[in-house]
């Protein structure tokens, strides 16, 4: 069990809420995660499928992952320990299976870091190296002392609502199946947060292996609409 709050302060939610929001400049609205290969693989045709492929990436693969990083960066920064956190940078872009997929998560941690040193800076510079993007979420909470479990829940819900939104347009869903979508998943998002909580790294793993191998083939594929 943790001892941190589990609320966000008034303060703190508007972070949350700027930081996970689309308008968020840091392009997460042009990576896939490898959905758009499946789609052309005949693998992702209705919301039932879109809902199991994300649920997929949420319990198995990218978002348990990133979860566990973003606790243990989060630790890092309220510590104050730049070296634990260039470390979790180091192992969080070695996890990538593929080189879009290291694209995605590295791009969009670079654009965060950045955007976070000139609008929210805090006691650790976050641009001053690569970063992936989970490692980039937990430090910025951690250095303004965002509460982890808002944190994790609202990384994950961006991260399941942004796949989401590529199969609403790959499909294509309506609109109102991919917030039924979304809104079906967020006991798992729950669930996997709570679970990263008290993680320790060795519990990484990542057992998606579909969703990696169609991240491996967008790299060739002919007609593309995103970055994975």
């Amino acid at each position: 069990m943790t001892s941190e709050p589990v609320a966000a302060a008034p303060d703190e939610l508007a972070l949350l809420l700027t930081w996970f929001s689309p308008a968020c400049p840091i392009g997460a609205f042009s990576y896939s995660h490898g959905l758009e290969t499946l789609f052309e693989n005949g693998g992702l045709d209705n919301a039932a499928a879109t809902r199991a492929a994300v649920e997929t990436a949420l319990r198995d693969g990218a978002g348990r992952t990133d979860a566990i990083l973003i606790a243990h960066a989060w630790r890092a920064a309220r510590a104050r320990d730049g070296r634990t956190l260039d470390d979790l940078s180091d192992l969080g872009l070695a996890l990538s299976p593929s080189a879009e997929r290291r694209e995605e998560t590295l791009r969009q941690g670079n654009a965060f870091a950045g955007l976070f040193d000139t609008v929210w800076p805090g006691a650790l510079g976050l641009s001053d190296r690569d970063r992936p993007l989970p490692v980039v979420v937990g430090a910025a909470g951690g250095l303004h002392g965002v509460p982890l479990r808002p944190l994790l829940i609202a990384a994950l819900h961006a991260f399941a609502a942004n796949l989401v939104s590529a199969a609403v347009r790959l499909v294509p869903l309506g609109q109102t199946d991919g917030q039924r979508v979304t809104a079906a998943l967020l006991p798992v998002t729950i669930e996997v947060a709570v679970a990263a909580e008290t993680a320790v790294l060795d519990d990484i793993t990542a057992t998606a292996i579909g969703l990696d191998v169609c991240a491996m083939a967008h790299e060739t594929q002919h007609v593309r609409l995103f970055r994975s």
